[in-house]
């Protein structure tokens, strides 16, 4: 009788246990689906031939856009630091191509801008399935730093919000209204 109350319990704590791992997860992942779509929609939106859209060439009285990353310039840092960040956490090897935060010189167009970016974003996938309540405050080397696992992915995620905010604001710009802010999309 003991063994069955015994083997009972461990599979209670168990179940309990596996339960606790799928709300971080899941939140993360949902987080990540959003802002992923978000900004791959963006990319979409922009017209090939506007890619290379610095504010800059509206020359606005008063405004300060000297030396700022063009559209294309802003996908490719966010992919790379994409890169940067989840493969801190996954352990996967940053591409080849990369010799900064700005990304791969060699990458030109649209489509290959966007292939990245959906790259990118597929490490980010594979890091947060790795995380846990029970390895989420493990420290991770990063820059120079170590930062806690969970730190890590939350930093991803701002970070791709914070590009959002600039590349919806380079779509403006360019008279075009985002995706996500259009009136015919569905809720």
């Amino acid at each position: 009788m003991k063994l069955k109350t015994i083997l009972f319990s461990i599979a209670l704590m168990s179940s309990v246990y596996c339960r606790s791992q799928a709300p971080m997860t899941a939140g993360a992942e949902r987080l990540l689906n959003y802002i992923e779509q978000h900004i791959v929609e963006v990319a979409e939106a922009m017209p090939e031939d506007r890619f290379d859209f610095t504010p800059d060439s509206l020359h606005i009285s008063g405004s300060e856009f000297k030396n700022v990353r063009s559209f294309a310039g802003q996908m490719k840092h966010l992919a790379t630091d994409n890169f940067f960040i989840w493969s801190a956490i996954t352990g996967d090897e940053i591409p080849k191509d990369v010799e900064d935060v700005n990304g791969p010189a060699n990458l030109k167009t649209k489509a290959s801008i966007i292939a990245y970016l959906k790259q990118s974003f597929s490490v980010g996938h594979k890091a947060i399935k790795t995380l846990t309540t029970g390895n989420a405050m493990d420290m991770i080397p990063f820059r120079g730093n170590t930062l806690p696992r969970v730190d890590l992915a939350f930093y991803a995620l701002t970070h791709a919000n914070e590009h959002y905010g600039q590349l919806v604001i380079y779509l403006r710009m360019c008279g075009i209204i985002p995706p996500a802010s259009r009136p015919d999309r569905p809720q």
